[in-house]
């Protein structure tokens, strides 16, 4: 039988806890808030003590350190048995994990493992006061609708959104328990190898990091514009993004991408520029807390998701917003 707990499945990237690992902490407080089962978080490759106790002072009641030399660079094969081994022996509930480029695929093969279902790219988890199982809202048709998925069996597993909930603040007060975890992962169980990793030269702010975020689309009509575009995002200090049609035009390159088959992005404010709002393109913005749109045609699709839109070329409107805001962020 299945303990009262909820667990989060994360672990170390670049010598760091994974962003989303302690956002995770967020929902999983909401649900023991609901149902009042207890909070573990499984860290892959880290035996640091300094991080469990920040992850109990942002809400975790006790910290797997999961250890093996396999896990301190990320392999797929050794992070899903890894994963698969601390769940089968904690035999939690409700696993969350994170929806981002890893978790897409973990998520996906550590449910497989346990035999169980996954609500994928989850918006939003909560408790049925009827059934005390757990409900997750996913978007469904590019963003269009929001279907609420019941989870019949256990454990019921979620990949939530990056950036779908915030890290809670720290209550240095809170206290809990640390556990080193010894992963067993036999040489046979890896069978993809790492022969080179080249790291992308990132300048500026990281498109999924940054609170502000200028895209252009198709209706720019070249890759000139795009320096426009990063003009204007530079003055607000936020990042430049792109449709899909844009990188297919060979305009940016695909790290810059948002959308269904791009990067999911939650700015405070998106402002799009000549993006016609394609149901798969809004599917990666969606939880932007403000769009800001310019097209040309006034029936375009973004208009309707956009709090503030203007209508026009924006040839014309692009050097008057951009000079607007320089002159504001110098006065």
């Amino acid at each position: 039988m299945a303990t009262q707990e909820i667990l989060v499945l994360t672990y170390m990237k670049d010598g760091s806890l994974e962003p989303s690992g302690l956002e995770l902490l967020n929902p999983a407080t909401e649900l023991s808030n609901q149902n009042g089962m207890q909070i573990g978080i499984a860290i892959l490759g880290s035996e640091d003590e300094s991080i469990a106790e920040e992850c109990i002072s942002k809400g975790a009641d006790k910290v797997y350190l999961v250890s093996n030399d396999i896990l301190k660079t990320y392999n797929s094969d050794a992070y899903v048995h890894a994963m698969t081994q601390v769940a089968a022996k904690i035999d939690p509930s409700i696993i969350l994990i994170s929806r981002n480029i890893e978790g897409r695929e973990l998520a996906a093969r550590v449910a497989f493992r346990l035999g169980t279902g996954l609500a994928q790219d989850c918006l939003e988890v909560s408790i049925d006061k009827e059934t005390n199982r757990m409900l997750a809202n996913r978007p469904v048709y590019g963003g269009s609708a929001i279907a609420i998925v019941d989870c019949q069996s256990d454990p019921q597993v979620a990949a939530i959104r990056p950036k779908a909930y915030e890290a809670l603040e720290a209550d240095t007060a809170r206290t809990g328990e640390i556990e080193l975890f010894e992963a067993d992962i036999p040489e046979n169980v890896i069978k993809v190898h790492t022969i080179e990793t080249v790291a992308e030269e990132a300048e500026g702010i990281q498109l999924e990091d940054a609170r502000i975020v200028v895209a252009g689309g198709r209706g720019l009509g070249g890759p000139e514009p795009f320096e426009q575009l990063g003009e204007l995002a530079d003055l607000l200090d936020g990042a430049v993004g792109a449709s899909r049609a844009a990188v297919d035009s060979g305009w940016i390159p695909h790290s810059q991408q948002v959308g269904l088959t791009g990067k999911t992005i939650t700015p405070d404010v998106y402002i799009t520029v000549a993006i016609s709002g394609a149901s798969q393109h809004m599917a990666g913005c969606t939880g932007s807390k403000v769009i800001v749109a310019i097209n040309k045609d006034p029936e375009a699709n973004i208009f309707k998701d956009a709090k503030y839109g203007i209508v026009g070329d924006w040839e014309n409107i692009l050097p008057a917003l951009t000079e607007t805001v320089r002159e504001l962020t110098q006065s």
